[in-house]
């Protein structure tokens, strides 16, 4: 019975290819559904046997935890140098989406907050 190792929703292309690759390296059989047309399923990576599903998941958390380090380092060394992006400096590249998010945002508030200010009164 097949086993669910990665669903793809959300995933770049990029870690999608380096997951198939790894999995191929170490000969574990898989196989990949892809997303729905109207994207009622994501998708995802298979492993066929249940034997080597235990396997692939020790595979897949080695892989994450490196992925996720590399990506560390890289924010580390952009922000060092200045380069990682803050609210600021996104405000500055895109002032009306920011303004519009936090129009949102307290729209939200608002109406959250509205029936707890009648029940005061």
């Amino acid at each position: 019975m097949a086993i669910l190792l990665m669903n793809l929703r959300n995933v770049p292309e990029d870690e999608a290819d380096e997951v198939r690759a790894l999995l191929g390296e170490h000969g574990i059989d898989f196989y990949e559904t892809r997303p729905s047309r109207w994207g009622l399923s994501a998708g995802g990576i298979w492993v066929r046997e249940r034997e080597q599903a235990a396997r692939a998941r020790a595979l897949l958390e080695g892989y994450q935890r490196q992925r996720f380090e590399r990506a560390r380092a890289d924010y580390e060394e952009r922000r060092l140098r200045g380069e990682a992006e803050t609210l600021y400096t996104r405000l500055q590249r895109e002032p009306l989406r920011v303004l519009f998010y936090i129009a949102v945002i307290a729209l939200v508030l608002y109406l959250a907050m509205t029936p707890l200010l009648f029940l005061w009164r």
